[in-house]
């Protein structure tokens, strides 16, 4: 029998509901080659939909997206809604909620495409940062007093808990176990008193778990620099919400453009649908041009395939988009090219 995965499509804003549609296309090819299918529920929940409703999915949204498999995004926020209501509005309760607590971002440095970095060679960057992504330094604790006067004061705490710590850093060293056996965990345990050190300690603590693996830890701010200074020595990377959230966009740089950039908030134990989206964000200055590069949101489509079971689908997608870069002057204009978003699409096409 067909295995059939049921996807949850959520466009969002900008060019979102540009690059899934090719993502769409992309995945119906592979399962047809590979002997399963997708059928898809899309949704209309974004910044538009809180402009003219208030709010930004409604209260039983997360009811409608319980049931499956996994969650195709695009992405969110836009000019005239603040980013704070559209992602507390409707990323951040998906990710919680559903508990996808690991934020997985690969970065890769493809033939093709060039690196403003000059040590940053194809085939030689190849990394994944993953980052927590439930609790830490985005918690919601906190508040603001005195508002409008001269002792106004804004308070935010940072959660960090074992279990949090724990279940990344196990996730971490088992993905490093199944690579290059390296890891790197991003601190800042020389200026934040307590929740560093706690991540540090518990961070050695499963590492005598995992010793096939060599690691060590890095200062959040020296960590930067050698993303840039010397991107090659990466392999995995552990860092808690807020520094896995600015070293990911980092090495996307550096890696060329954040338009090809992907990333997966996974809930390891499946109780829950994981969710897929480009990191490259709804781009409004480019919405509506057709113009968007779709590689972000198809290389998110090949980690949902991976994630649905689906490994040599996924390898399919990545070694085309390897492909593409490599041999073809097909290129969406953040890549130095004139093709359109459908353009690019029908050529990626071709070459699966």
């Amino acid at each position: 029998m067909t295995t059939n995965h049921r996807i949850a499509l959520i466009p969002g804003d900008g060019i979102g509901a540009e690059v899934l549609p090719p993502a769409q296309q992309v995945l119906d090819v592979l399962g047809h080659r590979h002997g399963f299918s997708l059928s898809y529920t899309s949704y209309d929940w974004s910044c538009e939909r809180y402009l003219r409703e208030g709010a930004m999915m409604p209260a039983d949204g997360l009811d409608q997206l319980r049931d499956k498999d996994a969650i195709l995004l695009g992405a969110v926020g836009y000019p005239g809604v603040p980013d704070h209501v559209s992602l507390w509005g409707l990323l951040i309760p998906i990710r919680r909620s559903f508990r996808q607590y690991v934020n997985l971002r690969p970065i890769r440095v493809f033939e093709g495409v060039d690196s403003p970095v000059r040590g940053a060679r194809p085939g030689e960057v190849d990394m994944v940062v993953v980052r927590e992504n439930a609790e830490g330094e985005y918690s919601a604790i906190g508040g603001r007093l005195n508002q409008g006067t001269a002792e106004e004061l804004a308070v935010q705490e940072a959660v960090f808990t074992r279990a949090g710590v724990t279940r990344i850093a196990d996730y971490a060293f088992s993905l490093a176990a199944r690579r290059r056996g390296r890891l790197t965990s991003a601190t800042k345990s020389n200026g934040i008193i307590h929740t560093m050190p706690f991540w540090d300690e518990l961070i050695a603590e499963r590492a005598a778990g995992h010793p096939g693996v060599t690691w060590d830890q890095e200062h959040i701010d020296a960590l930067a620099a050698k993303f840039v200074l010397d991107p090659a020595h990466f392999d995995v990377v552990v860092a808690s919400n807020l520094f896995g959230d600015i070293l990911s966009d980092l090495a996307a740089a550096v890696a060329g453009s954040i338009g090809i950039a992907p990333s997966a908030n996974l809930n390891p134990e499946r109780d829950f649908p994981s969710m897929f989206e480009p990191v490259h964000g709804s781009a409004p200055d480019i919405a509506g041009k057709g113009i968007a590069n779709p590689l972000g949101a198809i290389w998110s489509a090949a980690m949902m395939l991976d994630h649905l079971g689906h490994p040599a689908a996924a390898k399919d997608i990545t070694d085309a988009i390897a492909s593409i870069l490599a041999k073809s002057d097909t290129r969406t204009r953040d890549l130095g090219g004139t093709a359109t978003t459908a353009e690019f699409t029908d050529r990626l096409i071709e070459l699966l």
